[in-house]
């Protein structure tokens, strides 16, 4: 893999990592903004409707920490090779479909 290669792929990474840090930090607004309007109903009115919103702000919570422990996995395992960063074609289409599940999710 080239210079020029390898720079694309880190600065993907780059932007994957703040994609993700930034969709972790809305959901967790909105989570927050959630629980407190579930603290505010009286028992059991909406608790069935909006537990099913939190549950959805948890899983996409869980999905962003999934992408980053695989793109540490990733990284961990380039470095373990070799100092210097090359990617198989296995880690590549890994990196392309966390890319493309971050665009479709975010």
């Amino acid at each position: 893999m080239g210079q020029r290669d390898l720079k694309n792929v880190n600065e993907c990474i780059k932007e994957v990592i703040a994609n993700i840090n930034n969709d972790r930090a809305v959901t967790g607004n909105l989570l927050t903004d959630l629980m407190i309007e579930i603290k505010k109903t009286q028992p059991y009115e909406s608790h069935k409707e909006l537990g099913q919103i939190a549950a959805k702000y948890v899983e996409t919570l869980q999905r962003s920490n999934e992408q980053l422990v695989k793109i540490a996995a990733l990284l961990q395992k380039q470095e373990e090779k070799t100092k210097s960063v090359s990617f198989t074609s296995e880690d590549k289409d890994e990196l392309f479909d966390l890319i493309q599940e971050g665009v479709q999710n975010g």
